[in-house]
């Protein structure tokens, strides 16, 4: 069955809206009818080659939707059932999942190596992107890429937990752990810093400073938790400091993988604290730090994959939240688009304007 996507042709060429032949389900696997598809960063550092992975492919990696047939050996859902779209699957087997490290999973992005689809027009094999290839109409996964959609929430707004919201929890909630009282610093207000900002409301942060390039995205920061805004400069980090009573925040989340957001949200953080890196930067992004102030400040800097999240145990959690009115999904979103409108997303990010575009389908 022919179905239309939105293809990576190779690294850096622009997305082509075409048609793709789908294979049916076989053993193990999962054929699934996209209800909507959060367009991420990571997709966009993918086509630009940031991120390596197999090309041409059919990108998107936070979806949600309807499950159409299942194959042979599939029990834990059946056709007709909502799902959201696990990009990142744990194997079980590795030593980060025998660490109990599941998102760093070894053979976490095994799939994306395998042959997806084809294209109509000229029978080109297609890989999928990050492994459930959600940039499509429909798309056919493993079963262990599909997870039960929480009971209460719609689709369209759950296909926000795939990705955005389960790392922006994660960062602070996993990777940060910031605890009540404290102070937070949130850098990059787009998806993922969005849901950071309600994550560290949720978490009881007294104080919550959100930074980003466009003075525009103040309202939609302080609408998810943010106590103070900050348009990002030379001065952000001494801001910052005179915000926290000259100390610093107890914990910075960088959402932007920038060396210059990198370095400023570690001079952020108070003595002690806590900096967590979110974005994903290029090879390129040189971060340097003298012996001298690592041994003073005494601060931890980490990386964050996927919010340090396990979805199985933590989309159960979100939900709670989410029908308590403590997580607003929609609140993420400030443009609704069609599959045609993925390449204009793109451009958006590009300029550091909005929040999540959502590719309704």
């Amino acid at each position: 069955m022919a179905v239309r996507a939105a293809v990576l042709p190779a690294v850096d060429a622009p997305l082509e809206i075409t048609g793709i032949d789908l294979p049916g389900p076989g053993p193990g696997r999962v054929r699934i009818r996209l209800a909507a598809a959060g367009v991420c960063h990571s997709d966009l550092s993918l086509s630009n080659g940031t991120m390596r992975l197999p090309v041409p492919a059919v990108l998107g990696h936070e979806g949600a939707g309807t499950v159409v047939a299942v194959g042979e050996g599939v029990t834990h859902v059946a056709p007709g059932d909502g799902v959201v779209l696990n990009w990142a699957p744990s194997c079980g087997a590795c030593p980060a999942c025998a660490r109990g490290e599941v998102w760093l999973c070894a053979n976490a992005l095994a799939g994306a190596a395998e042959v997806h689809a084809r294209r109509t027009d000229d029978g080109t094999d297609l890989y999928p992107g990050l492994n459930v290839a959600a940039f499509a109409e429909e798309t056919v996964v493993p079963a262990s890429c599909v997870l039960p959609a929480p009971d209460g929430v719609p689709l369209t707004d759950a296909a926000l937990l795939g990705c955005a919201v389960l790392t922006g929890y994660g960062a602070v909630h996993h990777a940060a752990k910031v605890r009540p009282g404290e102070t937070v610093a949130v850098f990059g207000v787009g998806g993922v810093g969005l849901a950071a900002l309600q994550s560290a409301r949720i978490a009881g942060a007294s104080t919550i400073v959100a930074v980003d390039v466009s003075p525009a995205k103040e309202g939609l920061a302080r609408s998810a938790g943010a106590t103070d805004y900050l348009v990002a400069s030379d001065t952000t980090a001494r801001e910052i400091r005179a915000l926290t009573g000259k100390e610093g925040v107890d914990a910075a989340v960088e959402c932007v993988g920038r060396a210059t957001t990198i370095r400023t949200a570690w001079e952020s953080t108070r003595r002690g604290g806590r900096t967590t890196v979110v974005g994903i930067g290029g090879k390129d992004q040189q971060v340097t730090f003298n012996a001298l102030e690592i041994f003073h400040w005494g601060r931890t800097l980490s990386g964050c994959v996927y919010g340090n999240s396990d979805p199985a145990r933590d989309l159960p959690v979100l939900a709670d939240h989410i029908r308590a009115g403590r997580l607003d999904l929609g609140a993420l979103v400030t443009e609704r688009i069609t599959l045609d409108g993925i390449p204009a997303a793109f451009d958006t990010m590009l300029a550091g304007k909005g929040g999540r575009a959502l590719v309704v389908f």
